[in-house]
């Protein structure tokens, strides 16, 4: 970055309400990190902005100087998005504020809140929002990618609980944006990501959920279970989603018994957003597919799900997302066998039954690309600080165990868990038609691609 920059980033200082922070500041290194500690990348400037004319300044400064911009929620990008050699980096942190309206059943929420903390508002008066499945990851990130979660089958994505936005364009101008206004970019920005502005808030639709029947059964690892699992979730009322982790090792968690640790293992989460009796008797297929190695489903409030410590984040995570119709026994088989032959330490293969509310959203409504499919499969390896030279052969596991399972064939993804793909994670994440409309409205808000540190709809400027 050159001495005028330089000196525009200091003077900048003077004029926000948020905080820039520099290489000379002594928490300059705690705060350029984001969730994947490998991306270890040096942004000329932090800015931890405190309201959306700081946004507007910092887009602004990016804009005139050609500086490249990184926007961060919740820093849990897996292509590392949230960070920038040489760049700027608008933290959204400190924009975490959530006012609930409880007659209206609706929330307006600052993006740089995290899951876990807009649940805890929401939850103080039994209500909430479909959101992920992990507390920290920020709000913005997850919305704008689509949002599955705990809630997605009895919900649907957090994008159609999206009543509103305000965003902050490559231009500078604050919009509200919704239904009435700026209708192009309020469907774009439902599952198009962070290419189109800076959200600064979501107003989000609120639904009455307090206790559910909620929690993690961990099961022995087999192909029947695992296609039981699926089976029983996708028959399962849509009050019942379940998010189950395949693992090649069963980590030592107190609640697994000391001789199943490094075991394989299927550890599925799941919530009953209905009424309990209900819920037992939906759950019961899972729980008679094998004994339990560990059983910690019960009567919860919603918000339980939320709690607790998380895993420190790995350098990287090697792997992809496809979206598919179902899963066979020999797909089954196919996930135990590579999971294997890892070589990571931590690898795993997450599956997440989808339908219900989910499905029931017109194709082309929202800029999410995939309505009709039925799971969602995430594979990964983390790969930890110390074996960050092992990454490329962690990628390449990944890409035999894609390879396996598609049959060859290129197929759907979920943007939020899309690594560092490129245009072929584009074309997987948005059928050509929706890519067709998502360039447009790029063009029209985002001429000069100033947002392109994110799954990238590149601007097509012909014809305009």
């Amino acid at each position: 970055m050159n001495t005028e920059t330089d000196s525009q980033i200091s003077s900048l200082r003077a004029r926000l309400k948020g905080k820039v922070i520099g290489s000379e500041d002594p928490q300059y290194d705690a705060e350029r990190g984001v969730f994947f500690t490998g991306f270890d990348r040096r942004p000329a400037a932090i800015v931890r902005v405190g309201n959306a004319s700081d946004v507007a300044r910092v887009v602004g400064l990016a804009r005139e100087t050609g500086s490249e911009l990184a926007v961060r929620s919740g820093g849990h990008s897996r292509a590392g998005d949230g960070t920038s050699d040489g760049g700027i980096v608008l933290d959204l942190s400190a924009m975490n504020a959530v006012e609930i309206d409880t007659d209206g059943q609706a929330a307006w929420a600052q993006t740089g809140v995290n899951a876990g903390g807009y649940i805890k508002a929401t939850g103080e008066h039994g209500l909430a929002t479909q959101l992920g499945d992990t507390a920290s990851v920020g709000l913005g990130g997850i919305t704008l990618c689509g949002g599955m979660g705990f809630l997605v089958r009895r919900q649907g994505l957090t994008i159609d609980d999206v009543l509103a936005a305000e965003v902050v364009t490559a231009d500078g101008e604050l919009l509200d944006v919704h239904k009435d206004s700026h209708p192009d970019l309020f469907w774009a920005l439902r599952g198009g990501g962070g290419n189109f502005g800076v959200v600064t808030r979501l107003r989000l639709r609120l639904h009455k959920i307090d206790q559910v029947i909620g929690g993690m059964l961990v099961l022995p690892a087999s192909a029947d279970v695992i296609t039981g699992i699926v089976a029983a979730a996708d028959a399962a009322p849509e009050d019942l989603s379940v998010i189950a982790k395949v693992m090649k090792k069963a980590p030592p968690l107190p609640f697994i018994p000391r001789e199943q640790h490094g075991k394989a293992v299927v550890m599925a989460r799941m919530v009953y957003a209905g009424e309990p009796a209900a819920g037992e008797k939906a759950i019961g297929p899972i729980r008679a597919l094998a004994t339990p190695i560990a059983d910690l489903v019960r009567p919860i409030r919603y918000v339980e799900m939320y709690e607790g410590p998380e895993p420190p984040g790995p350098a990287f995570s090697a792997g992809t997302n496809l979206l598919i119709d179902e899963l066979s026994a020999a797909g089954a088989e196919t996930i135990l066998t590579h999971l294997e032959t890892a070589t990571a330490a931590i690898a795993s293969v997450e599956l997440r039954v989808l339908g219900g509310a989910m499905a029931r959203v017109a194709e082309g409504a929202t800029a999410f690309g995939h309505r009709r499919a039925k799971l969602m499969v995430n594979i990964a390896a983390a790969v930890m600080p110390e074996r960050v030279g092992e990454r490329a052969e962690y990628e390449t596991w990944a890409a035999g165990l894609v390879e396996a399972l598609s049959g060859g064939v290129t197929t759907p993804a979920y943007v939020g868990f899309i690594g560092e793909e490129g245009e072929d994670g584009v074309r997987r994440a948005y059928p050509p038609a929706t890519l067709n409309r998502l360039t447009r409205v790029k063009s029209r808000y985002d001429p000069h691609n100033l947002f392109h540190l994110n799954l990238n709809v590149a601007p097509d400027m012909r014809g305009n």
